[in-house]
């Protein structure tokens, strides 16, 4: 498949955008899995075919389906919402390869702490008003100053999951 992404800038569909974590826990004997409920995003692609743009998360909005849990997720032990509400990802360039893989060199920034997060996505769709990309890619919450890790019960990487579709946006 070949496809070829119109140049201009794009806004996320927050409609059809997901963003899903899951980490191991309990000593890698459960699994706790959790979207992010409020993600938003522009990008710019250039006539040379690359991509610029940023996806913000906002970390208050991360669902696990256990209130406590997410209470405590929202506090200085994990995000620290109430000094640093959004996640980022910042994509320094995003380069369309053999047609449906896109390399992407981005910055995440998470509690205020920025590191490189390079990732592979999937174009899985593309036209002239809408493109969806689809990713997978693991983080060390630790890098993140996510430390905290009651009798060594978390261990290993999160996994982030996101099905992104980005819009044309109105001039």
């Amino acid at each position: 498949m070949t496809v070829a992404v119109e140049t201009g800038l794009w806004q996320l569909d927050t409609t059809a955008s997901t963003v899903a974590l899951r980490h191991k826990t309990m000593w890698g004997m459960v699994t706790v899995k959790g979207t992010v409920d409020a993600v938003a995003g522009q990008g710019e692609v250039s006539a040379a075919g690359s991509a610029t743009g940023t996806v913000t998360l906002s970390a208050a909005s991360i669902d696990t389906k256990n209130r406590k849990r997410d209470e405590h997720l929202r506090g200085a032990d994990f995000f620290d919402v109430e000094n640093h509400p959004e996640i980022t990802f910042a994509v320094r360039t995003a380069e369309l390869r053999d047609g449906e893989t896109v390399e992407v060199a981005g910055q995440l920034t998470v509690r205020g702490i920025s590191r490189p997060q390079p990732v592979t996505a999937k174009l899985t769709g593309a036209s002239a008003d809408a493109l969806t990309l689809e990713a997978e890619f693991t983080v060390d919450r630790a890098e993140f100053g996510l430390g905290w890790n009651q009798m060594g019960m978390i261990r290993g990487l999160t996994t982030v999951t996101s099905t992104l579709r980005f819009v044309r946006a109105q001039a």
